[in-house]
């Protein structure tokens, strides 16, 4: 099974060949890069599918990128989505093939393009929130979806504290008009960052306006 490694590094030319050196070194085969964040302090942060050689664990992985000056792991987990990356331009592909059913398989699509656990749609009605549209893994949230309508802009959605401290739990949210969001979720990392707030707001006006042209 493939493993997802978030890792910070220097946004300077050479960094990233300084560690996919380093993750091959240690039994690491990379399948896919995806570069998730450039930050205002020097620094970067990628995204990397990699498979791990027989008898290789990626702990090892994690040893060799750490001790590169300046580099870190983020967070490392077996990546069960599939042997690729799924990126935001082959989401809106797929949302103008079927106009009519784009914000449910924007709902789908969520938690593969964000490495997130599970994604709803929720919509306010005259007798509370509800959700309309859930993949197989998203939870039943309860009392929570009612504090997150109306939303006006992406953002990461507040939880109460014994939810969030249970595996690590976060939201995010972005609106697809007055009573309508989507909503993705993970559990245990990593952290939901401001660059991928972005674009789950980008992706959810991109569905909306394929919806309404279609």
């Amino acid at each position: 099974m493939p493993f997802l490694l978030r890792v910070e590094l220097p946004d300077v030319p050479g960094s990233l060949g300084r560690v996919a050196t380093a993750i091959g070194e240690a039994g690491g085969d990379i399948e896919a890069i995806e570069i998730v964040e450039h930050r205002g302090d020097g620094t970067a942060v990628d995204d990397v599918l990699l498979e791990m050689a027989p008898g290789m664990m990626p702990d090892s992985v994690v040893s060799a990128c750490n001790i590169l000056d300046g580099v870190h792991v983020l967070w490392v987990s077996r990546y069960a989505a599939g042997g690729n990356l799924f990126l935001d331009l082959e989401v809106v592909e797929q949302l103008t093939s079927n106009p009519g059913m784009a914000l449910d398989e924007l709902v789908d699509l969520l938690p593969v393009t964000f490495r997130a656990d599970w994604g709803v749609r929720l919509c306010r009605t005259d007798s509370g929130v509800k959700q309309v549209h859930g993949t197989s893994a998203a939870p039943d949230l309860g009392d929570e979806q009612s504090t997150w309508l109306p939303l006006t802009r992406a953002s990461r959605l507040p939880v109460a504290l014994e939810w969030s401290q249970l595996d690590h739990n976060q939201v995010a949210g972005a609106p697809l008009d007055e009573n309508q969001i989507v909503v993705i979720g993970r559990r245990g990392g990593p952290d939901i960052l401001d660059s991928e707030v972005a674009r789950l707001g980008h992706l959810a006006a991109l569905a909306v306006t394929i919806a309404a042209a279609g």
